[in-house]
Parts: structure tokens; C-alpha cells; sequence
């Protein structure tokens, strides 16, 4: 993150989203604040709150995808979660809370894989070791020792034993041991989650669920794996016990708080329209949905203005985590949100709706364009997929005329088409092959014949496309 300009952040996203400029700006613009806050003196620093920012468009367009792959790009803790999951305080759902815990998970796993590199080979080696002493026969004592033979024998018996030892250890590197099995004793220390399965865990106290964990033992089982996976299990078991559990826990919280993004989708559904974010209830009286609307956007306000939150790893503070939400506001207006969430989100830029021209860069400029991924995954099957110029723009047509015919659900009705052309195909690719196809040109006629009929029914394409 360092390293990227907004230009580049762009650059970057430009790779895989096509249009949607704006966004990919106010994204990049917010991420390389994040830097700049970074390189400020710490009492300047804490008065500087990210920007965050509400993206409004239909569905289909990027606004999820430019969220995600912000977050590759800057290594950043990531979750995706719905606003019309939550439910307000004292009803049965998912508490908003829960968003942040789930991002203190997300840490804890992207640092416990960063630390876990730098002890591979350590952690490898050991395990091996071990691996080697399990697959070792036990030394039998001598019965005919003798005091003065005895110093003499026991040497011998350690030369031929550490000549064992390294003729297995060749063998385990040349995998000739992989399919031998071995039993292994694997301790498993049960977690709240799965101790309270049944009894919405997600409710309940951090410290409460930590306290349970300590309370219930460890549980030894042993198991016959084979080498392969024995090794796997060992490396795992070595990992662990060279990651240092507070180093882990300090960099993840740390990593959450000043580089973390929620992207909160679907905003619009908790929005009250015509309500202007007043008040609870509506038309419609004591029934409303809309009181659990303003009750998740109460309850929501608190995380997104900064609060400390506890977590089963320590308190983490809100403040500083980058909070992008989206919605397509077809019924609602982001102004039918409570002022005091309003203004917690003081970038707002739209996405537009996708046409037929951006559909065929869709389908020929990203890096994981539908189309290269097809020929990738038919390449498997040793059949090489070509696609005629005239071929994509059909597919685009028609991705654009059943859109405009029915719900537009944007890029995602290529994905529809795309499946509909290669039906047939990736049923039959491994006959075409047997009998000596291994080239296929996609033309426009053949996208027609697979897809025309459907989108002229309107009534089957409703449920088909």
C-alpha cells in the first residue's frame, strides 16, 4: 500500500473491473489517505478519520468486485457482509457486532498465513523428524549385553539406527512413502462455536465463550493417516507451536483497526423511504418492518461514527476501519437514512449502468475475462476455444437485450449467456476430444442457435436467462 499512488490503485482495478471510474478514484483516493495518516505524528494522526464512502448503482456493475479487489491489492483484513442481515438489538439475528468480530477473524487468519512463512522451513523440518520417528521401528534392548561389551554394542546400535534414519529420510524426500500409513495422536481443544452450535453463539459474551474453552479439556484421538497426511498435520502442529500467540493476536488487532474495510452491501434495504430517516415505524403501524430498519441503523451508527468493540481476541476500536457500503437505492434515496449515518458517509459516487459496447470489453479486457476463463478450463480437456470478434458482440447483444427485457442484473446476465452457449459443449468436450477434435472456433451463428430462441420467449427466458 505504501508503494501504490491513486493513479496506480486504479491502474490496478482497471485490470479486472471495466468503466466506473469515479468509484475506482474515491477508493483509491481513501486507501492512499490511509498512508498518508500513517506517515503523520500520532496526536495528528488520530484526529484524521477515513472518508467512507457509499457507492450507489444497480446490481451487476462492480460495486462489490471493486471493494474485494481493493483489498487484495493492499493486503488490507476484508469482509463483505449485509446490512438486511442484521437485526436491532433484543431480536433474533446477527448483531452488528458481528461484523467486526468477523473482521478480527479474518486478521488473525491473514497473519497466523504471514508468520507460518516465516517458520516453514523450521516447522518442516521438525515435523519431518517426527514423521521419521513414527515410521522408525522402536530400538529392542540387548539381551546378551555385557559390561564390557555393552558401551561397544550401544554405539553400534546408534550408528545403525542414525543409518536408518537417513536412508527413510531419502525415501521421504523422493515420495516413495507417501501411500505407507501411520497413527497419530492429535489433540483437538473444542471451540464455543462448535460447544454451542445450536445456541446462537454469535450472541454471546467474547469473554463468556473464551471462559467456556478453558473450562472444557482437550480432546486426544488417534487417527491412521497416510505419510502425506501425516506430514501436513505435523508441519501444522510444528506451526503452531512456533507463532508466538500474543505477537499474532497484537498485529492482527493493530492490522483491523488502522487498515480493515467492511464493505456493507445492500444499505438501501434498511433505508426508510419517504421517511427522511425520521422517527421509526411508518405507514403500516406497530407491524413495520420499518422499526427494524432504524433499529439496525441505530445500532449501526455507533460502529461506523467509533466504538470499542470486544472481541474473543481484545477490544478493538472502530474508528479508523474504512467503511464502504453500496446499494442500489431503486426505492430509496441515501437521504431516507438517518442524518447521523448520513454524514458518516461523506463520499458518495454513482456507478452507471452497464451498456452493450461495456459488456465486450468485459468479455475481452479483464484478466479474468468469462471468455478466457472457458478456454482455461477446456484446455484441461486438451480442446482449444477460439472466439470470433462478432462472436463476443452476439454475446453482448444478447446480454443487453435480456437485460433491457427484464431485470437488469448487469454483468452478471454474461455469466447467464456464457453458461447457455457452453452447455452442450462442456457436457461433450471429453467425446470431442476422444474422437480427435481439439480446436473450437465460437462464431456468431452458433451463439444465435444457442441462445436467440430463449431470448425471444419472453416467458422462458424469465427463467432461463
Amino acid at each position: 500500500m505504501q508503494d501504490l499512488t491513486p493513479q496506480q490503485i486504479v491502474s490496478e482495478l482497471d485490470r479486472y473491473i471495466i468503466g466506473q471510474r469515479a468509484a475506482k478514484r474515491a477508493v483509491a483516493v481513501a486507501i492512499r489517505n490511509r498512508w498518508r495518516r500513517q506517515q503523520l505524528d500520532p496526536e495528528m494522526a488520530r484526529e484524521v478519520y477515513p472518508k467512507n464512502i457509499v457507492m450507489i448503482g444497480p446490481t451487476g456493475v462492480g460495486k462489490t468486485e471493486i471493494a474485494r479487489r481493493l483489498a487484495n491489492l493492499t493486503g488490507a483484513p476484508f469482509i463483505k457482509v449485509e446490512a438486511s442481515k442484521f437485526t436491532e438489538v433484543g431480536y433474533h439475528g446477527r448483531d452488528v457486532e458481528s461484523m467486526v468480530r468477523d473482521l478480527v477473524d479474518q486478521a488473525v487468519s491473514m497473519v497466523r498465513q504471514e508468520q507460518a512463512k516465516l517458520v516453514e522451513d523450521r516447522a518442516a523440518e521438525t515435523a519431518t523428524q517426527r514423521l521419521i520417528d513414527l515410521l522408525l521401528p522402536p530400538a529392542s534392548p540387548s539381551s546378551s549385553q555385557s559390561p564390557s561389551t555393552g558401551y561397544v554394542e550401544t554405539e553400534q546400535s546408534e550408528e545403525r539406527r542414525d543409518h536408518t534414519r537417513q536412508r527413510l529420510r531419502e525415501q521421504l524426500d523422493a515420495g516413495k512413502l507417501d501411500n505407507r500409513e501411520v497413527e497419530l495422536t492429535i489433540n483437538q481443544k473444542p471451540t464455543a462455536s462448535v460447544m454451542f452450535a445450536n445456541m446462537g453463539v454469535e450472541q454471546m459474551d467474547p469473554d463468556m465463550a473464551n471462559m467456556f474453552e478453558r473450562l472444557i479439556p482437550e480432546q486426544t484421538k488417534h487417527r491412521r493417516v497416510t505419510v502425506t497426511q501425516a506430514k501436513q498435520i505435523l508441519i501444522e502442529q510444528e506451526t503452531d507451536k512456533l507463532i508466538d500467540p500474543d505477537k499474532m493476536t497484537t498485529e492482527a488487532i493493530t492490522r483491523t483497526q488502522e487498515s480493515g474495510i467492511v464493505f456493507l452491501d445492500e444499505i438501501d434495504k434498511i433505508a426508510t423511504p419517504g421517511g427522511r430517516g425520521e422517527g421509526a415505524g411508518g405507514a403500516g403501524g406497530g407491524g413495520s418492518p420499518d422499526v427494524s430498519r432504524q433499529g439496525v441503523q441505530r445500532d449501526l451508527l455507533p460502529i461506523v461514527e467509533g466504538s470499542a468493540v470486544t472481541t474473543r481476541y481484545g477490544v478493538v476500536h472502530t474508528d479508523h476501519i474504512l467503511f464502504i457500503a453500496a446499494g442500489a437505492f431503486h426505492t430509496a434515496s441515501v437521504s431516507d437514512l438517518m442524518p447521523e449515518l448520513q454524514g458518516r458517509f461523506p463520499i458518495r459516487v454513482e456507478l452507471s449502468s452497464l451498456t452493450r459496447d461495456d459488456f465486450v470489453r468485459i468479455l475481452t479486457e479483464p484478466s479474468n475475462a468469462l471468455t478466457k476463463q472457458q478456454q482455461a478450463l477446456l484446455a484441461v480437456e486438451k480442446l482449444a476455444v477460439e472466439f470470433e470478434p462478432t462472436a463476443i458482440e452476439t454475446i453482448a447483444d444478447l446480454a443487453a437485450k435480456a437485460n433491457d427485457m427484464m431485470e437488469n442484473i448487469g454483468a452478471r446476465r454474461l455469466m447467464t449467456i456464457i453458461e447457455r452457449v457452453f452447455e452442450e459443449i462442456n457436457f461433450d468436450a471429453p467425446q470431442r476430444v476422444e474422437q480427435g477434435q481439439t480446436q473450437l472456433t465460437i462464431t456468431e451463428s452458433f451463439v444465435r442457435e444457442q441462445v436467440s430462441s430463449i431470448v425471444k420467449d419472453e416467458d422462458l427466458s424469465r427463467f432461463v436467462l
